[in-house]
């Protein structure tokens, strides 16, 4: 009797104790609005898939803000498991020493490299050929287009718009035709200066844009930088272009059909589709036929995820499934179809030809095309410049400077060089 009433407490004792608790997995992304939404609906997928870990996605603000957030957590020993830095904030993490685990080594041995694309893994990965961070939201600048617009311009809706040239002439034919706005853009230097220089296969730094060294130095206040910025100079002074701001305040103008054509992320798709009451359009990023019969590749945008040091065995086991979940090709073409950012798997670009996506919306596929069409140059694999974020604010300056005419684009690139070069001193210094 007195066995049995041990045996009765004991699983009375058991049953009352609470199930293993599940390891919580902390992200920190800089997503709102459709994106921040689909970012849950990944993060809820993934939870309910497995009973081991918890992800808590957590917005942190903006690509800056974010960037900073995870900085400052990391120096108060509270920093998440996975952070989210857009792609200007490659060099700053590497340059983090102890801040950051490498992905490659938290996901073991069995993790096939191989099976990301090349031109969009390529961005975060280091000298030896081992992937640093996980590609996540990659995109690459595209020209959108108002259809109904140029029809109601008396423009053809199928107008040729491969070349600056060409576009020029449109925007002509638009103001012309009253239309307000013929053109605006987002994200200027990222499209018109960093993307432009890749897309002509011409330097925007040296040392291969910083992939060979931290003793880099700007060198894009070149002749056919220069040109472009002064023929959209004199496009806004003559009112073809419409500056809206620094980040993605265009996307409102041309979403609302106040804008004709609109240089924009491939991830734009999202937002106008979503809301534009019209037909839109996209195309090839334009290149100045005068500087080259083929262009290039663009490179990348957008951001990767980070694994942030200090954090235990079963966090980085669930941060690796939770990795895994992301990459696999039927989570990365609902992505890649959902938001136009690029499939950053073969597996997944296949399967979305497979389910018939991009017949079944054209134009889709024109990042794909654009990023992978040719092997990347050093001059176009992409940017690994140390500040650059404080970089990109003094070009937003001085290409102001251009659009309001206060400078030509001479003076502004070189004003630009002059002012961003002493942070890369400053950074090849601290990188010691």
């Amino acid at each position: 009797m007195k066995l049995s009433r041990i045996l009765m407490a004991s699983a009375a004792i058991l049953s009352a104790a609470p199930a293993m608790a599940q390891t919580e997995i902390q992200f920190w992304h800089a997503f709102t609005g459709r994106l921040g939404e689909l970012v849950d609906e990944q993060v809820k997928t993934f939870n309910e898939g497995q009973s081991d870990y918890t992800v808590v996605a957590t917005h942190k603000g903006n690509y800056s803000e974010t960037l900073n957030a995870g900085i400052a957590a990391f120096r108060a020993g509270e920093q998440p498991d996975i952070l989210m830095v857009f792609e200007v904030g490659t060099a700053t993490m590497m340059g983090a020493k102890g801040a950051i685990k490498p992905v490659f080594e938290v996901m073991g041995d069995g993790f096939d490299q191989s099976q990301y694309i090349g031109a969009v893994k390529g961005y975060y990965t280091s000298a030896d050929g081992n992937m640093l961070s996980l590609p996540f939201n990659s995109s690459t600048p595209v020209l959108w287009v108002n259809r109904d617009m140029l029809t109601e311009a008396g423009i053809d809706a199928d107008v040729d718009l491969s070349t600056w040239e060409q576009v020029s002439d449109v925007l002509t034919q638009l103001k012309d035709a009253g239309v307000s706005c013929p053109m605006t853009t987002a994200w200027q230097s990222w499209i018109h200066l960093e993307n432009f220089s890749a897309y002509h296969d011409v330097p925007f730094a040296t040392k291969a844009n910083g992939f060979e060294g931290t003793d880099t130095e700007l060198v894009f206040n070149a002749e056919p930088q220069v040109k472009h910025i002064q023929a959209m100079g004199d496009w806004a002074k003559d009112g073809k272009f419409v500056y809206a701001g620094r980040r993605n305040e265009g996307g409102a103008n041309f979403r609302g059909g106040e804008c004709a054509l609109f240089t924009e992320s491939s991830a734009g798709y999202a937002g106008i589709k979503a809301e534009a009451d019209f037909d839109f359009g996209v195309r090839p990023l334009p290149y100045w036929a005068a500087l080259t019969e083929t262009p290039q590749n663009t490179i990348i945008g957008g951001a990767s995820l980070w694994v942030m040091e200090g954090q235990s065995d079963e966090e980085y086991a669930g941060v690796a499934e939770f990795l895994n979940f992301l990459s696999s090709p039927e989570i990365q073409a609902r992505w890649h179809q959902d938001t136009g950012y690029l499939p950053i798997t073969q597996a997944a670009a296949d399967l979305t030809r497979e389910q018939g996506f991009y017949e079944a919306n054209p134009g889709t596929d024109v990042a794909v095309k654009q990023m992978t069409a040719h092997e990347p140059t050093e001059n176009s694999k992409g940017l690994r410049l140390g500040s650059f974020d404080q970089i990109r604010t003094i070009i937003d300056e001085e290409l102001e400077a251009v659009w309001a005419g206060d400078k030509t684009a001479q003076e502004a690139m070189d004003s630009a060089v002059e002012r961003g070069n002493p942070l890369l001193r400053r950074f090849e210094q601290a990188a010691r």
